[in-house]
């Protein structure tokens, strides 16, 4: 008891407690440990950011706890108890190298030599850097498959082009990437950029691991991932030297002559194109050993639209794509076009039917004709290929973007891109009332469904999102770009349930931004504005943002009431309350609660929101029970929450039920009845079966195991 006690371990706890705030077992344990700790002080203590805040408020408990036996064994129950954040399973080996691959000699030692050099305390980092299509990433794949011995605890594998509504994966994107490949859930991941990186680098300590990191933009994206670790080694591939990165640079250049034309046999032989030995210098001369200029010749050869006179286009890569463009039928050629306007990471066959205007069938059949011809390639979602779904290279995209204000105009470009845009939105409305049935939106928008799509239950559609939520990103900027506030608004609203249940939280942040602008830039003072500043706010909270998070509650507060619309003013407040909660800031925040119930006292029979009341007030009482039981009031903790419970049981509301059970389950805990607690656990649980709520399951069954320990002692 005396070490759990000690002022380092009390420091330590809180510290670990606070680095697992992504998830909802850390976010309860985050309360309950600022509840214990005012009990403990005798006082209100604000919840510590920063080491030096940390360290005080750990002497503070330490010292109070040296007069006080009973609370000293509260806190070592609590610590014993406290979630810490995931550690590493195994890691798996990266997907397989392409099928034909030739020389990089040169380039493969030069990989070993600084993989396998004698440790010295730097960290082992290599570039791989080269032209579009000259193989970079190919080489780094190949050479990681044929370490595998010498990497025995994994291989991690990331793109870094980002999600859709950013050009490149920001650092802390690039951490959340790893960790995930650790077996570390998304709710699990710690919000704060530093906290990632002590994450991984616990991952990666006293373990011989390979990290591959793709399409890189900036040593920023590379600087947080290094260890001095002996056994790990980066290997990144991006088109050219990254300044301001410490590491061993190697050039990837054409492949020589024989090189080529043996890569140019091997495809054609495995693809039974029988190869004219007449043609092979000139294919050979316009590809000027690129790779993926002379896969994209075999598929031209396939078609017989090779051109015998063809000569040197003086970029392999952009020579590639201008053939094969060249070589498309009309239909295939002006998909193409359209679709390349913006840089959508995984197009399907629906969205590309709404954006050309043709039936799915024809959407198919032209998708499957630029894969054929290397214009487009199988998408991946993380690190896995979507099935069904095709992205295009950056090269492919400029190059047919362009064409396509020749050959269709600004006009036409523009207006395939606003297709494009209403499709998202369409997909996503229906999706999000189906992941989150319940609940108030602005507008409340009953959009007709698509036809044919029918989600069996809330998971199936938050799955859905989810799936599309690069498209669904890139949307957003794309309709802020074209001037399309509505778009913008309807899209970041149709995304809270991702956001609510799954997280997603800095994948989502550059739209909740891009939302906020572009609401604000139509009309200042409109509930769609105060609206998006309140969804915006609830993202910077589960991001430890506490001041730009209480910013966007009270703008939105202040833009609501001057609007006089009640029920988003009711929200707002309700809002700021939950971030006292996580502030430790108990009684502030039962009072944003309690001043949101009076609010709501405004909001007229047929008023907005009028219909979602009765729960809007479930919500509050709920909420009310949180700040209690952090004040130690636990009978009247219990009372709130038993009578939002009531409530959410009668409306057979499955998330709310499980989430009002959670809570109760903890009060009881906390107040030293865990055996109460866990059957109201177990309902929670079941309650959510169909639900695909990682974020509060992660709870749930941490709670679990501590009421399970607590109650056998």
């Amino acid at each position: 008891m005396l070490e759990l006690t000690s002022t380092a371990a009390i420091a330590a706890v809180l510290g670990s407690v606070g680095t697992a705030v992504a998830n909802e077992a850390g976010k309860a344990a985050w309360e309950s440990a600022g509840g214990l700790v005012r009990r403990i002080v005798g006082r209100e203590v604000r919840a510590p950011r920063g080491r030096d805040e940390l360290d005080s408020v750990a002497q503070q408990v330490h010292d109070a706890l040296r007069h006080n036996p009973a609370l000293a064994q509260a806190w070592t129950a609590f610590a014993r108890s406290a979630p810490r954040p995931g550690g590493p399973n195994r890691v798996p080996a990266l997907h397989a190298s392409t099928r034909f691959f030739t020389d990089r000699d040169s380039e493969r030692k030069a990989l070993s030599a600084e993989a396998f050099r004698k440790a010295d305390g730097r960290p082992r980092v290599a570039v791989l850097h080269g032209p579009q299509g000259i193989g970079t990433s190919a080489l780094a794949i190949h050479w990681a498959c044929t370490q595998l011995g010498r990497f025995p605890d994994g291989q991690l594998y990331a793109d870094l082009r980002g999600t859709g509504s950013t050009p490149g994966a920001d650092p802390a994107a690039v951490l959340r990437l790893l960790l995930q490949q650790f077996g570390i859930p998304a709710a699990e991941i710690p919000p704060r950029p530093d906290d990632r990186q002590a994450l991984l680098r616990a991952c990666t300590a006293d373990r011989r691991l390979l990290i591959v990191l793709d399409h890189a933009r900036s040593a920023a994206q590379i600087l947080p991932v290094l260890t001095s670790e002996p056994g790990v080694f980066v290997v990144v591939a991006a088109r050219h030297p990254l300044p301001g990165l410490d590491a061993g640079g190697i050039p990837v250049g054409p492949l020589a002559d024989k090189d080529a034309r043996r890569l140019l046999t091997q495809v054609a032989k495995a693809g039974n194109v029988p190869l004219d030995r007449a043609a092979v210098p000139a294919v050979l001369a316009r590809c000027e050993g690129s790779p993926f200029a002379l896969r994209a010749a075999v598929a031209r050869l396939i078609a017989r639209h090779w051109r015998q006179d063809a000569a040197p286009g003086g970029d392999a890569a952009r020579t590639a794509v201008a053939d094969g463009i060249r070589d498309l039928g009309p239909d295939a050629a002006r998909a193409l076009r359209l679709l390349a306007q913006r840089d959508w990471p995984a197009i399907g066959v629906p969205m590309a039917a709404a954006t050309l205007v043709v039936d799915e069938p024809t959407a198919e059949r032209v998708l499957g004709e630029l894969a054929d011809s290397h214009l487009l390639e199988s998408a991946t979602n993380g690190t896995y290929t979507a099935p069904g779904t095709y992205s295009m290279r950056p090269l492919t995209r400029e190059y047919a973007a362009t064409q396509a204000l020749r050959e269709d105009g600004i006009e036409a470009a523009e207006e395939a891109v606003r297709r494009a845009v209403r499709w998202c939105v369409a997909f996503a409305e229906p999706a999000s009332k189906a992941a989150l049935r319940a609940g108030w939106r602005l507008g409340d928008p009953e959009p007709p469904a698509q036809d044919g799509v029918r989600y069996a239950d809330a998971g199936e559609a938050l799955s859905a999102l989810r799936d599309q939520l690069g498209n669904l990103l890139q949307a957003v900027v794309t309709a802020e770009e074209l001037r399309d506030a509505d778009a913008v608004f309807r899209l970041n609203q149709a995304l809270w349930p991702v956001q609510l249940k799954m997280g997603c939280h800095d994948e989502l942040l550059p739209a909740l931004r891009a939302g906020v602008r572009a609401t604000e830039a139509h009309d200042p003072g409109s509930r769609e504005a105060a609206r998006m500043h309140t969804l915006l706010g609830l993202n910077l909270t589960e991001l430890d943002r506490g001041a730009e998070a209480q910013s966007a509650f009270t703008t939105a507060a202040r833009i609501e009431e001057a609007a006089g619309h009640t029920r988003g003013h009711a929200t707002a407040v309700e809002s700021l309350g939950l971030l006292r909660l996580r502030e430790w800031r108990y009684r502030e925040a039962y009072d944003c609660f309690e001043a949101a119930d009076r609010i709501l006292d405004g909001v007229t029979a047929d008023g907005e929101g009028s219909a979602d009341l009765p729960r809007a007030r479930a919500l509050l009482e709920c909420h009310r029970g949180r700040a209690l039981r952090g004040l130690g009031r636990w009978a009247e903790a219990e009372a709130r929450l038993q009578s939002a419970l009531t409530f959410f049981r009668g409306t057979h509301e499955a998330y709310n039920t499980a989430r009002t059970l959670t809570d109760l389950a903890e009060t009881f805990e906390e107040s030293g009845r865990a055996a109460d607690a866990l059957p109201l656990i177990d309902e929670a649980i079941a309650a959510l079966a169909n639900e695909q709520a990682h974020y509060p399951l992660v709870r749930l069954r941490a709670a679990r195991v501590r009421c399970e320990g607590s109650a056998g002692e």
